[in-house]
């Protein structure tokens, strides 16, 4: 049974910086994407950052610069580095898994975690 678990979430101040992992068993030796979303109170889950299995990334706007994306490939972990963190940073983060190509349609992931909160405070 594939699953993706992530850890790492956290409080932090302006500016501050949290690294979000991401676990990923099952998913076998196929090429997948995997990626970040978030979602804030009262706001849709929107695509943070994606990792192809060419390791080509993408990054939402709101991010570019502050957040990275990475993977560890041989324990399968995903990674998130974000620096320079706001207070429209704060959401719970989740990490996402699909078969195939990249997506930034939260609808074409088949894996999801239960998500990691991320609470950034002035």
């Amino acid at each position: 049974q594939a699953q993706v678990v992530e850890s790492g979430g956290g409080s932090v101040q302006v500016g501050g910086s949290l690294r979000l992992s991401c676990a990923a068993s099952g998913l076998g030796a196929s090429g997948y994407c995997m990626g970040w979303f978030r979602q804030a109170p009262g706001k849709e889950r929107e695509g943070v950052a994606i990792l192809a299995r060419g390791g080509i990334t993408s990054y939402a706007e709101s991010v570019k610069g502050r957040f990275t994306i990475s993977k560890e490939n041989a324990k399968n972990i995903l990674y998130l580095q974000m620096n320079n963190l706001s207070p429209e940073d704060t959401a719970m983060y989740y990490c996402a898994a699909r078969l195939g190509g990249c997506s930034w349609r939260r609808e074409e992931y088949n894996y999801w975690g239960q998500g990691t909160q991320v609470t950034v405070s002035s």
